[in-house]
């Protein structure tokens, strides 16, 4: 539980970063290289990975998906 919570608020960190960086390089403060900017986008992408794959694997693990064709053929092994 603390895990998936620090991730979620490093993605957080990192999208108000990037906000601020582009708000202090719009109003002309400091000129920030670009290549920083899409190294820290890219850190945001790969933590939002992280936490929707490690949700994705909570669900997978909780729910069974039941394809249409395979409660269509249990029906017909019942039936005969």
């Amino acid at each position: 539980m603390f895990n998936q919570i620090a991730r979620q608020e490093v993605f957080i960190f990192v999208g108000i970063f990037m906000v601020l960086a582009t708000s202090i390089k719009l109003l002309g403060i400091y000129n920030i290289d670009s290549d920083l900017f899409w190294f820290i986008a890219g850190l945001g992408l790969i933590v939002e990975g992280a936490i929707s794959l490690s949700k994705q694997r909570k669900f997978d693990n909780k729910y069974k998906i039941v394809l249409k064709s395979e409660i269509e053929n249990l029906e017909k092994k019942n039936k005969r």
